[in-house]
């Protein structure tokens, strides 16, 4: 679905992401870890194509096409999403217009902001004083109108508060193909066994993987890839030890170096 080949990335001149290596099969669930200003949000804008993000090596590829040079509606057409972390507000533009020219008609507005409880929003300029929780809602019912092949997610949890949470992670998993949505025909056991919708998930808090179950994590640090593995384990090993710590434990283990820290 994904192919990251030795991804370099400058913003304002700036070097963030270096030599970037990853790859998201068909129907996995990614998590991408890392403190703050480590390149995480660079990386989703990257792979989006926004053009303040520049690729000064390395390449990316979408179901095995190189779109390293696309424009970003052109990535959205051939089935690319985003969720932004803080959105911006469209002034003009109701929520509900854009959910019917994200989804071609496919959904009716009402029906897929009845799942998020959205449907009061409908009426209003997309994003204008929403609250956190709000926003991200938004967000993800403009993603279940468009319904991209690759779901990028940046930090869907943040802002939003415990009894609003769930609400968000049935939506995640209705894009994942993970959950049968309330206006889908299919069974699980026929979602399950033909998925192939891939995301990449930001997670700062981790709280997103009580809700979404995820196959493969990753910590970014310091603008490189430093290891990945089972999500759960990593983020473990993060909260016991912090992310300096556990680069450290990962990069002894590659250098063949003996480490318990991780499983202390």
């Amino acid at each position: 679905m994904l192919l990251l080949e030795g991804l370099t990335v400058a913003v304002a001149g700036r070097l963030v992401l270096r030599d970037i290596n990853m790859e998201i099969k068909p129907g996995e669930t990614h998590v991408l870890f890392g403190p703050n200003g480590s390149g995480k949000t660079t990386l989703l804008g990257t792979i989006m194509g926004f053009p303040r993000y520049k690729v000064t090596a390395g390449r990316i590829l979408f179901r095995g096409r190189d779109i390293t040079g696309l424009p970003v509606n052109e990535r959205a057409a051939m089935g690319i999403g985003m969720a932004f972390q803080r959105p911006p507000t469209l002034h003009g533009v109701m929520l509900e217009d854009i959910v019917r020219f994200a989804s071609r008609n496919r959904i009716a507005p009402e029906t897929l902001a009845g799942s998020l409880n959205m449907n009061d929003f409908l009426g209003r300029e997309v994003n204008r004083g929403f609250s956190g929780g709000e926003l991200k809602r938004s967000e993800l019912l403009q993603l279940l109108a468009q319904n991209p092949e690759l779901i990028l997610l940046d930090e869907p949890e943040s802002g939003v508060d415990l009894e609003n949470i769930a609400l968000i992670g049935h939506a995640i998993n209705y894009l994942l193909e993970k959950e049968v949505a309330p206006w889908d025909s299919r069974s699980l056991r026929e979602m399950r066994r033909g998925r192939t919708k891939s995301g990449l998930i930001i997670t700062h808090s981790g709280y997103i993987l009580n809700y979404v179950e995820a196959d493969v994590g990753h910590v970014i640090y310091e603008g490189m890839l430093s290891c990945s593995g089972n999500p759960r384990e990593l983020f473990g090993c993060i909260k016991r030890i912090g992310y300096g710590e556990c680069v450290r434990c990962a990069l002894q283990g590659a250098r063949g170096i003996s480490s318990n820290v991780c499983r202390d």
